[in-house]
């Protein structure tokens, strides 16, 4: 791998830094929405779906440019990091199956106008999504879908790509179909979650949302493995996305405890305030390295769900662990809402949920070094 950044990768992650320290930094603790002239700036400095080709509106670039922007954009609102994780996620799937659907909305993605959500997951079965209850039934030229879905911008998403049932097969990741879904006049109900509120995720509701036939993305019945496939990228961006948050409380509290005194002398000259925040910048380099080499061979076509999976398991842990000490390290102010610190502590903690949890992931890893039927 080489370190050195290109001039391309400089400028664009330069960018990201600016908006991320400048637009998006001042007002993270007050975020409830992420606004669609926000989503534009970010798509107008290019950073938005950043490896996706120049032909749809994005940038062209390579998988490593990507996961380097999202962690500075995770720096500054870590909830606005999902909007190049499921970006990206979506843009690859309609990319590669459906360059119809990608014509269409793509572009949008890229410059921020919309967003396009992705629905794998139902209330009823979270990590399980390879049994959906969503189901989706031919009615002459067009596609009649019943059910409800969970997905991250429930509330602000134009569209989302779904993952249905479409034939009689009960077997866990058969007879599933990707579709893209406007979400013009669907239902959708928010979740009160602790954390990442700025996403807004939440249930759509498909009570007989009818959908053109075009609209099926890739062969009917493969949804499943398609987009199994793009959560290896995915899993390698959320993982940044959490170590920027997390790099950026560490560089506040060394900042904080540099020139807090106590006891007539600065707290960084206590072994346990300075050892633990420099145990938390260590762990923080070696989780980025993980994420970083995952994207670097993602973008050479070698093997790395193994590597990916080491990433989303890892990568949410170790940030929340050093949030929690920077919380703790502010004693009674890191637990004040005054501080964006407890609000990260919380952000960060749905990604050990969200997107896989540490068991899947471990799973997953097992899978790859021995195979399924020595795998628990």
């Amino acid at each position: 791998m080489d370190f050195a950044p290109t001039p391309a990768q400089a400028e664009l992650v330069g960018s990201a830094r600016r908006i991320a320290q400048e637009v998006l930094l001042p007002s993270y603790r007050g975020r409830t929405r992420l606004e669609p002239s926000l989503r534009r700036e970010i798509g107008a400095a290019g950073l938005l779906g950043s490896e996706l080709p120049v032909a749809y509106g994005g940038g062209g670039t390579d998988r490593v440019t990507t996961g380097l922007i999202v962690e500075q954009i995770g720096r500054g609102d870590i909830s606005a990091g999902y909007l190049q994780v499921v970006g990206s996620l979506v843009g690859q799937i309609l990319v590669g199956a459906a360059p119809h659907l990608a014509a269409e909305w793509v572009p949008r993605i890229c410059s921020g106008a919309d967003v396009v959500g992705i629905g794998l997951t139902e209330p009823h079965a979270g990590s399980d999504a390879g049994v959906p209850r969503l189901t989706a039934r031919r009615d002459g030229s067009d596609w009649v879908l019943d059910g409800v879905k969970s997905l991250s911008f429930a509330l602000d998403a134009a569209a989302a790509v779904v993952f249905a049932r479409t034939g009689p097969s009960q077997v866990r990741g058969k007879d599933i179909t990707a579709f893209l879904v406007p979400l013009d006049g669907v239902r959708r109900e928010p979740y009160p979650d602790v954390g990442t509120r700025a996403v807004q995720r939440g249930a759509v509701h498909l009570e007989g949302t009818r959908i053109p036939g075009d609209h099926l993305i890739g062969a009917e019945g493969r949804g499943f493995s398609q987009v199994m496939r793009g959560f290896d990228f995915s899993r390698a961006l959320i993982g940044l996305q959490c170590l920027g948050c997390a790099a950026q409380s560490v560089d506040e509290t060394w900042e904080y405890v540099a020139r807090r005194e106590a006891f007539d002398r600065p707290l960084s000259t206590n072994q346990g305030v300075a050892f633990p925040l420099a145990e938390a910048d260590t762990l923080l380099d070696a989780a980025r390295l993980l994420c970083l080499e995952t994207l670097w061979r993602k973008d050479r076509d070698l093997p790395h769900t193994a590597q990916a999976a080491k990433c989303k398991w890892w990568a949410p842990k170790v940030a929340h662990d050093a949030v929690t000490q920077c919380v703790l390290l502010h004693g009674q102010y890191g637990y004040r809402t005054e501080l964006p610190l407890a609000q990260r502590m919380n952000d960060v903690l749905g990604l050990q949920i969200g997107d896989g949890t540490a068991q899947i992931m471990k799973l997953v890893i097992a899978r790859e070094r021995v195979g399924r039927d020595l795998a628990p």
